[in-house]
């Protein structure tokens, strides 16, 4: 009788886990479907965005009949400098200006932008975040309509506001110093710090100036690093304004002699090329001395989201 009992529950537990077996053994090809159409469309993606970097790289050290040869252009022969040291000797002149002078320039304004911004705008924000005054609101509703307001709706107004200061370091890096974007994104970062270790700090007898150094910069990288590597970039690539305040080679920036430079002939591809390269190393290798940092804003900026 007890051995009647036990066999409908033994014979009754063997169809339940073939059919567990059964699902889990279809669901692997389903996940594995999935799991490599996603990573086809993300190489495919890649790929699209990678390919006009290729092939301006490849380029630059082709000669110029082989460089706009469609998909030939991706294919690395007859390589060599020549279109590198092209660039250069074409440009050892006053009337032409020196390549080093354009490298000099855009880095003496992108380097001034990038530290002084820094500075000025993450404790404008952490004012506007952390600090009670009167006509806070009022401020961090201007900043977000400046944030809003493109650059070509104040070039005009600021170019007779800094006509005097033509053709002069000065006049590319002054009036971009201080950002509405860059503070902005200090102040949704600082907004987001827990109150609770500033308010700790300041029992403890520390100042605002302590607070902010000491504590709110440490716990701060991510922000840093993403407001340098995108302000570096707006520095580093500006052409509209030098446009309208520089005639002098000798203070072109990059982005500006790019420009001359193709309009001038003979148009030689693979020098240009070579020019967009020199051109894109800098943004790099910024790019990728504040990755680890820039990734963190950008996951943490997910996760609140």
């Amino acid at each position: 009788m007890s051995t009647s009992l036990r066999e409908p529950t033994l014979t009754g537990s063997l169809p339940a886990s073939t059919a567990s077996a059964d699902g889990h053994s279809r669901r692997k090809p389903r996940r594995a479907l999935t799991t490599g159409a996603k990573y086809a469309v993300l190489v495919t993606v890649t790929a699209l965005f990678f390919a006009p970097i290729a092939y301006m790289l490849i380029g630059s050290f082709k000669p110029s009949d082989e460089v706009l040869d469609g998909l030939g252009g991706f294919l690395p022969v007859d390589l060599s400098f020549d279109n590198y040291l092209g660039v250069i000797t074409r440009f050892d002149s006053p009337a032409t200006g020196y390549f080093a002078n354009f490298y000099l320039t855009s880095a003496i304004v992108a380097v001034v932008v990038v530290g002084g911004g820094l500075v000025v705008n993450s404790m404008a924000a952490y004012a506007l975040a952390r600090l009670r005054w009167r006509g806070r609101n009022s401020v961090l509703m201007l900043v977000i309509i400046l944030v809003i307001l493109p650059f070509e709706a104040i070039a005009v107004p600021l170019y007779y506001l800094m006509n005097d200061y033509r053709n002069t370091y000065f006049v590319q890096f002054i009036p971009f110093v201080a950002s509405a974007f860059s503070i902005f994104l200090f102040y949704t970062f600082f907004i987001g710090l827990p109150a609770e270790i500033q308010e700790s700090a300041r029992l403890d007898g520390a100042g605002p100036w302590r607070v902010f150094w000491q504590i709110v910069v440490p716990m701060s990288k991510p922000v840093f690093a993403s407001v340098t590597i995108l302000s570096f970039l707006a520095a580093w690539s500006s052409f509209l304004f030098p446009v309208m305040m520089i005639d002098q080679p000798q203070y072109r920036p990059l982005p500006l002699e790019i420009a001359v430079f193709k309009a001038q002939p003979p148009t030689d591809w693979g020098q240009i090329f070579a020019f967009g390269v020199l051109l894109v190393i800098p943004v790099v290798i910024v790019f990728l001395l504040f990755q680890r940092w820039f990734i963190q804003s950008v996951a943490s900026s997910a996760m609140k989201g």
